[in-house]
């Protein structure tokens, strides 16, 4: 979800704020303030009870929202919940990952989808905030509702898709998220057919180890079953052949 602020006509003398905008259904929304990442920051440091960011940005300089900052830690020591919700993708890109796992290690409940359906940030359920380009055409403004039906749209979209999402737990973020030599062994050895015991034998390692690794790569990369595991291993090219 991203809005975009048209320049205000020159001969519109009464319009001093941000144009109008259809950002929700198909009635117009018109956005309470365009923020600045200093008053974005104030806000969120009011927050008592929630936080909900889901972001597919990536959380670069031009994404406002899913930006990670220093008042976020600052929340959860005090209590705030938060509830971060990112693409698979957001586990394989190694500095956002360790910001992720970070973020979870401080208390976030941080989880993952295939894809993320909107850009938004919602605070104490009764301020949505969404990035919109500046009125020159540049990336990194934030604009702010309090529409109450404008909130609830935006929580009840999130609270669709939250239970479909795959944790994303501290401990599951490792130092590099490319897989090791050993990892790629075994995903290979069971994506031709290896049960658990025989790739255990193979790999000169027991059982309880291979459900171990297996664990561990699903989580890395955000996979719901050992078969969407070999797919999303496949697609980046981690799958070894192994002659004979």
């Amino acid at each position: 979800m991203t809005v975009h602020f048209p320049t205000p006509a020159r001969s519109r003398r009464s319009q001093t704020g941000p144009a109008r905008l259809a950002v929700l259904g198909t009635r117009a929304v018109q956005p309470m303030a365009l923020s600045t990442h200093a008053a974005l920051d104030a806000t969120l440091a009011t927050a008592t009870r929630d936080v909900l960011i889901t972001s597919g940005r990536w959380a670069g300089t031009a994404d406002p929202v899913g930006m990670l900052r220093q008042v976020d830690y600052e929340n959860l020591r005090r209590g705030v919940r938060y509830r971060v919700l990112f693409p698979d993708r957001a586990r394989t890109v190694p500095a956002l990952a360790a910001r992720l796992g970070s973020l979870a290690l401080a208390g976030a409940e941080v989880r993952t989808l295939p894809e993320v359906p909107m850009d938004a940030m919602v605070i104490d359920e009764s301020v949505a905030v969404v990035p919109g380009d500046r009125p020159d055409g540049r990336a990194g403004g934030i604009a702010v509702f309090r529409l109450p039906s404008v909130v609830h749209t935006v929580v009840e979209l999130f609270e669709r898709v939250w239970p479909a999402a795959v944790s994303l737990l501290a401990g599951d973020v490792p130092e590099g998220t490319e897989l090791n030599g050993r990892e790629r062994e075994l995903l290979s050895l069971l994506s031709a057919g290896c049960t658990d015991e025989s790739a255990a034998a193979r790999l000169g390692i027991s059982v309880r180890t291979v459900r171990r690794m297996m664990s561990t790569i699903m989580n890395r990369l955000g996979a719901r079953s050992r078969f969407q595991a070999g797919v999303k291993a496949a697609d980046r090219g981690w799958l070894v052949e192994r002659a004979g």
